[in-house]
C-alpha cells in the first residue's frame, strides 16, 4: 500500500499531562505519552478511560487540562485530522453502498475529486484483499469483509496516524490473522498505529510496546517484556516437561528460589524467584538428572499475565 509523504519516526501522537473530566468525574488524570512510527497497544479493563482516549487522540473530544497533539497540532484542528485515520468500534455503514463507493465518499470529505476517490478507493479495498467484493453491496459483507471496509475508509486519505479501536472483534481465525498482518506492517508504510483489544494474545502479536490504562491513569508503557522484568517481587511461573516429575519436585522444593512446585501429568509449574540461579542450577542438575528434561516454558510473560499482575 503506497504512502505519498515522507513521514517523520517520532512524536505522531502525542499526551501532554491530560485529564479529562465529566462534570465531577474525571475519565482521566494527568496521562502523558508519545507514539511514533510503531504499532501501540492499548489495554485496560472496560470503562477505564481508554474509549475517552481515543476520543481525545482523533480530535472527537478536548482535554480538560494538558495537551493533545497530532504532528505537532492540536488533535482538534482540521490540520491534526487530515493526517489521522480512524476505525471506531462500532460499525454503522451505509448497508446499501458498495464498499467502493462508500470508502470513495469517504475521501470525497478530504478534498480528493470524483475521480480521484474512485480510483483510491478502489486501490486500497483492492490491497486489503477486497478486491473481488468492493462492488458488492455492504449488506451482503462478512463481519471480516466489513472490518476490512472500516480500515480501508481510515487508511485511504493516507493517514500519517491511525486509530483503531477493538479491530479484531468477531473476527473468525483467518481474518484475525490476516488483520494482524495488515496492522503489523503499517509502520513499514510510513504509519504510527494505536490499537485497543480486549484480545490480549492477539494485541501481543502485533504490537511494538503497550499503553495500560487503569482508573483513568497511565499504568505502565513498554515492551511487555520490560514491564514483566520491572516486577521482580512477582514470582515466575514456569513449565517443566520431564518424566518423573515427583522426583524431580522433591529436589526443586529445597531450592531457596523456588515459592512453588505443583506436580502434573507430565511435568511441573514451578513459581520462583531469583531467576538466574534458579536456571544456573537447574542446567547442571539436567546434566545429571537419570531422565531427561524436555522443556522448561514460561507460563507468564505473556501481555495477558503481566495486565493481570499489574492490575491485581
Amino acid at each position: 500500500m503506497s504512502m505519498a509523504r515522507s513521514l517523520p519516526a517520532t512524536g505522531m501522537l502525542a499526551f501532554e499531562h491530560v485529564t479529562k473530566w465529566y462534570g465531577p468525574v474525571a475519565a482521566l488524570t494527568d496521562v502523558t505519552f508519545s507514539v511514533g512510527c510503531e504499532v501501540v497497544g492499548l489495554v485496560g479493563k472496560n470503562g477505564v478511560g481508554k474509549s475517552t482516549l481515543m476520543k481525545l487522540a482523533v480530535g472527537l473530544l478536548q482535554p480538560s487540562q494538558g495537551k493533545v497533539q497530532v504532528a505537532g497540532h492540536a488533535a482538534h484542528t482540521r490540520q491534526a485530522r487530515t493526517l489521522v485515520g480512524f476505525c471506531p468500534d462500532f460499525e454503522t455503514l451505509y448497508e446499501d453502498l458498495t464498499g467502493a463507493t462508500f470508502v470513495s465518499w469517504m475521501l470525497r470529505f478530504h478534498g480528493f475529486s470524483p475521480s480521484a476517490a474512485r480510483a483510491r478507493a478502489q486501490a486500497v479495498l483492492d490491497q486489503l484483499g477486497l478486491g473481488p467484493h468492493m462492488h458488492r453491496a455492504i449488506r451482503e459483507y462478512s463481519k471480516g469483509m466489513r472490518q476490512r471496509v472500516r480500515l480501508a475508509q481510515a487508511l485511504a486519505h493516507e493517514p500519517q496516524f491511525v486509530l483503531l479501536d477493538e479491530p479484531m472483534t468477531g473476527l473468525d481465525p483467518v481474518a484475525r490473522s490476516q488483520l494482524s498482518e495488515i496492522i503489523r506492517n503499517l509502520p513499514s508504510l510510513g504509519v504510527g498505529v494505536l490499537v485497543s483489544s480486549h484480545v490480549l494474545h492477539e494485541l501481543a502479536a502485533v504490537v511494538d510496546r503497550v499503553v495500560l490504562v487503569h482508573q483513568g491513569r497511565l499504568l505502565a508503557d513498554g515492551k511487555v517484556a520490560e514491564l514483566r522484568a520491572s516486577m521482580p517481587t512477582q514470582p515466575h511461573r514456569l513449565r517443566i516437561v520431564v518424566a518423573d516429575a515427583r522426583n524431580l519436585a522433591t529436589v526443586l522444593v529445597g531450592w531457596p528460589e523456588v515459592h512453588s512446585v505443583v506436580v502434573q501429568t507430565d511435568g511441573l509449574e514451578v513459581a520462583i524467584g531469583g531467576e538466574g540461579s534458579f536456571y544456573a542450577q537447574l542446567t547442571r542438575l539436567a546434566a545429571t538428572w537419570p531422565q531427561p528434561i524436555e522443556a522448561v516454558a514460561p507460563l507468564d510473560d505473556d501481555l495477558a499475565s503481566v495486565f493481570g499482575y499489574l492490575v491485581g
